[in-house]
């Protein structure tokens, strides 16, 4: 859908509804975008970019919207090093359904991480592929 037919929101939709404290948890807000933890974290301090606008797929965004979810992302970043001190992040968009996307808005993860969370980190994202092997790598 382009841009120019994007509608604004969907009150049907979970991240069209920020202000309903029932379903989101907003955490700050940033121009055209809001972070609001995640409701079934990965890990301790998991955050969702999501824009206010409804728009499905990360390659919808115009220059502003491109803009605020990066500054945003990096605010968020410093808040969660300040109060977790991760030793890094995983940071994905799940672009449409076959990517794994549940909810039909964007929103980008910040997932914070530390050394030993899972026994074999190495490839990351890649290990949602059953044939991903680090070791064949080398």
């Amino acid at each position: 859908m382009p841009l120019s037919d994007s509608p604004t929101r969907d009150p049907a939709c979970l991240f069209c509804r920020h202000a309903d404290p029932s379903v989101n948890t907003v955490v700050r807000r940033r121009g055209t975008m809001y972070a609001r933890w995640d409701n079934f974290p990965a890990s301790l301090g998991h955050v969702e970019i999501v824009p206010f606008r409804h728009i499905l797929s990360f390659f919808d965004m115009n220059e502003r919207e491109t803009r605020d979810l990066h500054i945003l992302a990096q605010s968020m970043r410093d808040t969660l090093t300040t109060l977790y001190r991760p030793d890094g992040f995983t940071i994905g968009v799940n672009d449409g359904s076959a990517a794994g996307r549940t909810v039909p808005h964007l929103h980008m993860h910040i997932i914070p991480r530390w050394h030993g969370d899972v026994p074999d980190p190495r490839g990351g994202i890649r290990h949602v592929f059953p044939d991903c092997d680090p070791d064949s790598w080398s």
